[in-house]
């Protein structure tokens, strides 16, 4: 069974989130930033390949599950007062909003600022807009505040989940935990 029940998220949607929590701390730990000369030193030159690639691995896994969220169903959530439920549809809803944002504004601003897009496997992309190096740097700074965002926003998704599985003793970590995974199977459906 791949898609997700009333009860827990299935394997492909659990694979997406937990895929997806990796690429991105990989990302940022990787992510050369500084100012343009340091991020396209030959120094930095495999950092800022595999930034650049992990983040359109990203974007693509962002479109997918994006659709997959189209055909599959989600776990019942638990009854919680309203302002919960409203922080977690406002924090899920900037994730997905950054997960889309970050990868956009890299390539913009790496493009706008007259370089190629440079990924692991030896291919270069050149850019496909006008150089306009003002815009590029811009563009830059808000790459580097929405990794920022990103990771404190992620931060404060893991802390609820935690909250939830500690205080509130429900199911909603679970239901995103692989049954294989120790504790897994301990409330949710078996």
């Amino acid at each position: 069974m791949v898609k997700s029940t009333s009860l827990r998220y299935g394997p492909t949607a659990q694979f997406f989130h937990w895929c997806t929590a990796i690429l991105v701390l990989v990302a940022f730990v990787y992510g050369p930033g500084g100012p343009e000369q340091r991020v396209y030193s030959s120094v930095h030159d495999f950092d800022r390949r595999l930034h650049e690639t992990l983040g359109l691995c990203v974007f693509a896994l962002t479109a997918i599950r994006l659709l997959w969220r189209t055909i599959d169903t989600r776990p019942k959530t638990p009854s919680v007062s309203r302002w919960m439920d409203l922080m977690a549809t406002v924090v899920q809803s900037l994730l997905y909003l950054l997960l889309v944002a970050l990868p956009l504004t890299a390539v913009a601003g790496a493009w706008l600022e007259g370089h190629p897009l440079t990924l692991v496997a030896g291919v270069e992309i050149p850019p496909l807009i006008a150089v306009s190096h003002d815009a590029g740097a811009t563009l830059a700074s808000v790459h580097k505040l929405l990794g920022d965002a990103i990771m404190w926003l992620a931060g404060l998704h893991a802390l609820a989940a935690l909250f939830h599985h500690a205080v509130l003793k429900d199911d909603v970590l679970i239901t995103m935990l692989p049954r294989w995974f120790p504790g897994a199977r301990a409330r949710a459906g078996r």
